[in-house]
């Protein structure tokens, strides 16, 4: 059986990816990573060449800014990257710039690879996902945060990326059929530095909305506000994956959360009714989950 990994990446120094600890948690897997990296305005490039592993190959790529239109332009770059796996590849590991494997999911992830290898109906694996907010301390409890979601597909088989590359279709618009897996995805996209993160939302943004949205919705400011964005928090109890240590040392800021405050809106509340007693999971999904 043969894995490649794949993934796309821009700025990572100038919005503080953890691009490298992305990579280096997938490594155990893959027998190569494409890492589509985009011109520029830092370091970037030389950040993933630091790595200076034989199987990291860079496919160089220009963004187009002018797509402006539903965060597009992050699907057309997942695309080149998995368009660039290698034709024998079995399977694709797909995970963003920042995501992190959790080490305890690999022996599963690689077993349920080799288990779904000769199932053709199988398209792609599920993993499960834990959403950081503000600190390495606090976890997103309500339905903005995905629980589950595709990171590893068939390469060349008509699958591409969908919507703001968040999941993924096979041709023509087809959801894919996947089995769940047990590994655990961290995603990290909303602990970082205040100053950082209040970059990101300057830059990031101008990939969904237009510069009359972005005057309208996004503060300038030096340092992004965590308690401005509402959300329903729980304390994580749990580990984190060994490549992210010396990053979570390094954290040079605070942040306290009420988790016992639970800012639900009334369509949150109605899910999770319809899921505690009546057993009915109301939330979009981006698969066919199979058996």
């Amino acid at each position: 059986m043969k894995v490649s990994g794949f993934t796309f990446i821009r700025n990572a120094v100038l919005l503080d990816y953890p691009i490298l600890e992305a990579l280096r948690s997938i490594l155990p897997l893959c027998d190569e990573i494409v890492v589509a990296v985009g011109k520029s305005e830092d370091n970037t490039l030389q950040l993933i060449q630091s790595l200076d592993d034989p199987r990291i190959r860079i496919l160089h790529t220009e963004w187009d800014d002018s797509l402006r239109d539903g965060g597009r332009v992050l699907a057309i770059e997942t695309d080149k990257a998995l368009a660039a796996v290698s034709r024998e590849a079995d399977w694709a590991v797909y995970i963003q710039g920042d995501e992190v494997l959790h080490e305890d999911g690999l022996p599963a992830l690689r077993q349920a690879m080799e288990e779904a290898l000769h199932r053709p109906e199988i398209e792609g694996l599920l993993l499960h996902y834990r959403h950081f907010y503000a600190s390495y301390d606090y976890v997103g409890t309500d339905s903005r945060w995905y629980p589950l979601e595709v990171r590893v597909v068939r390469p060349h088989r008509g699958i591409y990326s969908w919507g703001d590359a968040q999941g993924f279709r096979i041709q023509p618009q087809r959801k894919l059929r996947v089995l769940q897996s047990t590994a655990w995805m961290h995603h990290y996209g909303w602990v970082r530095e205040p100053a950082a993160m209040q970059r990101k939302q300057e830059k990031f943004h101008r990939l969904w909305h237009d510069d009359a949205w972005m005057q309208q919705n996004i503060l300038v400011a030096q340092a992004f506000d965590y308690h401005l964005r509402p959300s329903s928090l729980a304390r994580y109890q749990g580990t984190h994956p060994a490549v992210m240590s010396q990053r979570i040392a390094r954290i040079n800021w605070s942040f306290n959360a009420d988790p016992s405050y639970q800012r639900l809106t009334l369509k949150d509340r109605f899910k999770q009714f319809a899921l505690r007693y009546l057993g009915w999971d109301l939330n979009h999904r981006n698969f066919r989950r199979i058996r």
